[in-house]
């Protein structure tokens, strides 16, 4: 048996658990994940300069949005990790659905169509070259 309080217990096991690699997360981001994993799927592996320059172009809403998360998170890895911007590249980047904003939409003859306003949390992980 463990010795220790329990949340002492867990507080060490967070301790060992914990993820080290730089990250951004975007939540309640008004687009819908598929079309969020359109652009992500173009900057996925790529080093953060390419894939800036790939969302700088990109045409896409969703670009724009992942942008500014993927330049907080180059931020985060030279100010809290001490990281060279040369050596990062994009480990991970995922969309995970959010809440659904409902809307009516009023139709002919009483009937209402429901439209669904989709949100996702974006997610961007980089990490360093060997």
């Amino acid at each position: 048996m463990a010795k220790g309080h329990r949340s002492k217990i867990k507080r060490e096991r967070n301790k060992l658990q914990r993820e080290t690699r730089p990250s951004a997360k975007l939540s309640y981001a008004r687009v819908s994940v598929q079309k969020a994993c359109f652009v992500l799927d173009a900057i996925r592996g790529k080093d953060v300069e390419t894939a800036l320059g790939i969302l700088e172009y990109n045409p896409r809403y969703a670009s724009g949005l992942i942008k500014k998360l993927l330049e907080s998170a180059i931020a985060n890895a030279e100010n809290n990790n001490g990281m060279n911007r040369e050596n990062l590249y994009v480990a991970e980047c995922y969309a995970n659905k959010g809440p659904i904003m409902r809307r009516i939409h009023y139709r002919a003859q009483g009937r209402a169509y429901r439209i669904e306003k989709r949100m996702s949390h974006i997610t961007v992980v980089l990490d360093e070259k060997k």
